[in-house]
């Protein structure tokens, strides 16, 4: 019998890689069903042992903004820009929720399925790819919340608050990946970081709810640059996002080319990164974690 065999009789080769810049991203679309079972497994492993399962994609959100709107709306007083209040708040938390959903998943992966890594060849990739593409069910149920209540504002109207959808909806879908792949960059960083130093995981949510009010999701631009510290805001990439979200959907907004060419720049720079690290790093987790 003859036991050799040339390279090409085999379907795939598994090597180390030569160089860190050596991310071979094809393998991430033939694994693409596994993607999709990581995506139903998470969506089923979160809801399933819970009493009102998916409805937490509504009360969540409702919840955070009736807490918003009387904290900051009435005893606050800050300016929502001439917008009705819960609106203002919705569009926030739902753009806001979907970036945090997936920067705080993500910068677990290495330690939640080290399990799984140290068994089993596949792209790592594949692992947090699933969780910004599960956390878009989440992200698609807050829409639908975000809708329905425009739809409400438009029937029965508040006293001296107005909105409408402007041309900035065409790029919604640029504004969604620009999210995703922000939280991604950001996580990938992070779950690297984790593998050595493990007090992250503590500061991430924590530090993530801080970020929030580094943005402008609970006051609008304009009161930033009436109290001065407009500058330090549109240094956090997500308030472009958030601020053309909410142009996009309610006409209000300061949404401008440089904040927008801002946000990408700054995304891309941070997912590059990301996924180096992530490269580097996950030649060698198991042996650290």
């Amino acid at each position: 019998m003859n036991l050799k065999h040339d390279s090409q009789d085999w379907d795939l080769v598994i090597k180390g890689r030569s160089t860190l810049f050596d991310l071979n991203f094809k393998d991430l679309w033939r694994y693409r069903d596994l993607l999709l079972m990581f995506v139903k497994r998470d969506f089923v492993s979160f809801y399933k042992q819970t009493v009102l399962g998916p409805l937490w994609f509504f009360i969540q959100p409702i919840f955070t903004t009736l807490v918003f709107t009387f904290v900051f709306g009435n005893l606050a007083g800050i300016s929502t820009d001439g917008l009705p209040q819960q609106l203002f708040y919705l569009t926030g938390i739902t753009s806001w929720q979907y970036f945090s959903d997936c920067l705080t998943k993500t910068s677990t992966v290495f330690k939640d399925n080290a399990s799984i890594f140290g068994k089993v060849y596949f792209p790592r990739l594949i692992m947090p790819l699933s969780i910004v593409v599960s956390n878009l069910v989440r992200f698609g149920v807050q829409l639908l919340l975000m809708i329905c209540m425009m739809i409400y504002f438009t029937v029965f109207p508040v006293a001296k608050s107005s909105f409408h959808i402007t041309e900035g909806i065409i790029i919604f879908p640029f504004l969604v990946l620009l999210m995703a792949l922000l939280g991604l960059g950001l996580g990938l960083i992070i779950t690297a970081m984790t593998t050595k130093y493990r007090d992250l995981t503590f500061l991430v949510t924590f530090g993530v709810q801080l970020l929030m009010y580094g943005t402008t999701v609970i006051y609008p631009l304009s009161y930033a640059k009436e109290k001065g510290y407009a500058y330090l805001v549109e240094l956090n990439p997500m308030t472009g996002i958030i601020e053309a979200f909410r142009y996009a959907f309610l006409g209000k907004g300061e949404f401008t080319f440089a904040s927008i060419s801002y946000s990408v720049v700054v995304t891309f720079i941070i997912l590059f990164l990301g996924i180096i690290i992530f490269n580097k790093t996950e030649k060698n987790f198991v042996d650290t974690i």
